[in-house]
């Protein structure tokens, strides 16, 4: 309720002196009749006694609904303070009053209430996807999980750490499709690219300090890489990057591996090193080759550290320009030894690799092409090259070392 008076004007000048209730009146009148008392006071005029009557039964009806129980609150009336004529510009200094402050306070406490929680609740959700990525991709259009397909999603292998003391068993049924093209291989199981490669715990050996060991170790596997995982080497491309981890002064390795891609034949083939495909017969099907090995090593001599590597690698393949959907795998299996010597002992080029000895086995692959590139058999599709006279192999076995067997081998195989 304001207490400023109305804007219209009284019936009388108010004068000095302030207007009387009706109460004041009526104890003067009988004064005068009794005799003596005060003189009289003025009469106040119609219009001020109906504003005092108003306030009069405003205020009793606000007694009245304090008394109705409930919490009170004591207001005290201010006087209104002077206005500046004119606009005045919002200060901090002059935060907001009356109901319009308690309407931005309850705002500004809703909004830092409110954040604090959608923050919570948005790590939440963010964990939960990182931990168990199928909550999030199982509900994207087009997505097809492993039940979907009738095959139970493949568990993990932990990491091999020397040779396996039998083959793996049978894989799980179905052929294998661009979405799906290690279905029915035990590869499904392995881990995937360079992931699998994982280097043991370097230590000092043959007077080379724990930093040579883990040099060696990483240089080793920079190499299966660069020779076995690089897309570029695998569409037929020129495996630059493993050359340049070798060294030089090494005779004969790296002339030989130049020779091998320039100009190959059944003596000089990059492919008992580098794995290539054909760019115009094949090409990958998918980004994704499974990986099963381990990396050892050992010390040499003096100034001299042995890295051993066996690994198989599984590529899956379709027709270059066809649409068939139909999916072949080569299996590619290389062994090899690798140093890394003291360059202030031995005439060696820092950092750099020497291999003692390699070997290697390509499943699935036409016999009698020496051609620099791997050629897989595709199902349904004989072989178009020598036919096969060695022993039927199993490609996923690798309880034997590769130095059992003959190097010249082209048998059959067992599966894919």
């Amino acid at each position: 309720m304001s207490t400023v008076p109305p804007s219209e004007q009284p019936d009388e000048p108010s004068g000095d002196q302030p207007a009387i209730s009706d109460e004041q009146w009526e104890a003067f009148l009988r004064e005068s009749v009794e005799g003596g008392g005060a003189p009289p006071p003025k009469e106040p005029s119609a219009r001020a006694r109906m504003v005092a009557r108003r306030l009069r039964e405003e205020e009793a009806e606000a007694a009245r609904r304090d008394d109705g129980g409930g919490r009170r609150s004591r207001w005290r009336r201010r006087p209104a303070a002077p206005q500046p004529r004119g606009p005045r510009a919002w200060t901090p200094a002059d935060p907001p009053t009356g109901a319009a402050r308690r309407t931005a306070d309850g705002r500004g406490r809703g909004r830092r209430g409110l954040w604090p929680v959608l923050g919570v609740v948005l790590a939440v959700a963010v964990a939960l996807v990182a931990v168990r990525p199928a909550l999030l991709l199982d509900r994207l259009p087009g997505h097809r999980t492993a039940a979907d397909d009738g095959h139970a999603a493949p568990s993990p292998l932990p990491a091999e750490t020397a040779l396996p003391s039998s083959a793996p068993g049978a894989a799980g049924p179905g052929t294998p499709t661009l979405a799906h093209p290690f279905r029915g291989s035990p590869a499904q199981d392995w881990a995937d690219g360079a992931d699998a490669i994982e280097l043991p715990r370097a230590e000092a050996v043959a007077g080379l300090g724990e930093d040579d060991v883990a040099l060696a170790l990483r240089r080793t596997k920079e190499f299966l890489i660069a020779t076995n995982l690089d897309p570029a080497v695998l569409r037929g491309g020129q495996p630059a990057k493993a050359m340049a981890l070798l060294d030089p002064r090494q005779p004969g390795t790296l002339s030989g591996l130049r020779r091998s891609l320039s100009a190959p034949d059944r003596a000089h083939d990059p492919v008992d090193l580098v794995t290539r495909f054909d760019p115009a017969e094949v090409r990958p099907a998918g980004d994704t080759v499974k990986v099963r090995g381990h990396l050892s090593f050992s010390a040499g001599r003096a100034g001299q550290v042995k890295v051993r590597a066996d690994y198989t690698f599984v590529y899956p393949l379709v027709r270059a320009g066809a649409d068939d959907g139909t999916v072949a795998r080569t299996v590619v299996r290389r062994a090899l030894t690798m140093n890394l010597v003291d360059p202030a002992r031995w005439k060696a080029t820092p950092g750099k690799l020497s291999i003692e000895r390699y070997s290697a086995y390509t499943y699935n692959n036409e016999c009698g092409v020496h051609d620099g590139y791997a050629h897989p058999v595709f199902p349904g599709a004989g072989p178009t090259a020598s036919p096969a006279t060695g022993p039927t192999v199993d490609p996923y076995d690798r309880s034997r070392a590769l130095g059992d067997r003959k190097p010249d081998e082209c048998g059959e195989v067992t599966r894919t």
